[in-house]
């Protein structure tokens, strides 16, 4: 839930889905489609078909218990690199790298002294985060967790708290003078008009009704008839709607018509 969503956002989602779902035994039980509608506003919902796919391996495959390996957790439908090294280090406290855009972010600029990364990561960028992760296992793991937090609260994007920073003393950018970025321009991503945005309209939709929806409702959603269209099918093709008889649709797994 926490890729590419902000925590303020998912929290109140993730207490909800642990008080229905406590078990990956209990979420794979659940149709796929109450796990997309549970998913909410988050964005990104395949991650939602993927989370149902991993509890289902999960239960088929280990017990029910969520596996304690990088190499066990890859196997997972929807995991991978970065999943199963986050999920290793902070739950079972495995020594291993764990590299996010907060992570990239903060090494950029205390060992690199440039702004930002690399718009992709690199073999050296990757090697180095190795290089720099504790050998002690426990240790490994809040190193991990630190520099997370310390590039989600202190060393931001856009307003960093230089002053606020405990490594402000070893930071080369900052040794710098704060050079600017110059490398290949960084495009934030557009939202209104988007098929993201008219495919997450079309599922809220969906979401809001118990029993199929005719797609003369669908028909509600603001958008070109044409991307709307377009936008429904590839949701049908990425698994998320499942397209029933007479014009209807619903969430993957859902009742028919009564």
């Amino acid at each position: 839930m926490l890729q590419q969503t902000p925590v303020a956002r998912v929290e109140p989602v993730w207490r909800e889905w642990m008080a229905r779902w406590p078990t990956p035994a209990d979420l794979a039980a659940a149709p796929p489609g109450e796990a997309v509608r549970a998913w909410g506003r988050l964005g990104y919902p395949r991650r939602a078909l993927r989370l149902h796919a991993a509890a289902g391996a999960m239960t088929s495959r280990h017990h029910g218990r969520v596996p304690d390996t990088e190499a066990a957790l890859l196997t997972l439908p929807g995991v991978g690199a970065y999943t199963a090294a986050a999920v290793a280090t902070f739950a079972f406290g495995v020594r291993t790298t764990v590299v996010d855009t907060n992570v990239r972010r903060v090494l950029a600029r205390v060992v690199t002294g440039a702004q930002y990364p690399a718009v992709s990561p690199t073999r050296s960028e990757l090697a180095m985060a190795q290089e720099l992760v504790p050998d002690d296992p426990p240790l490994a793991s809040r190193w991990s967790v630190a520099v997370m937090e310390l590039g989600a609260l202190v060393c931001t994007a856009r307003s960093p708290r230089c002053a606020d920073c405990p490594v402000a003393q070893l930071c080369a950018w900052r040794a710098a003078g704060h050079p600017a970025y110059t490398g290949p321009p960084r495009r934030g991503q557009a939202w209104h008009g988007t098929d993201r945005m008219v495919r997450g309209a079309l599922l809220a939709v969906l979401r809001a009704s118990d029993e199929p929806v005719d797609e003369v409702a669908l028909q509600d959603v603001a958008a070109a008839a044409g991307q709307r269209e377009r936008c429904l099918d590839s949701l049908v093709a990425d698994g998320l709607v499942e397209p029933l008889s007479h014009g209807r649709y619903r969430l993957p797994g859902g009742p028919e018509a009564t």
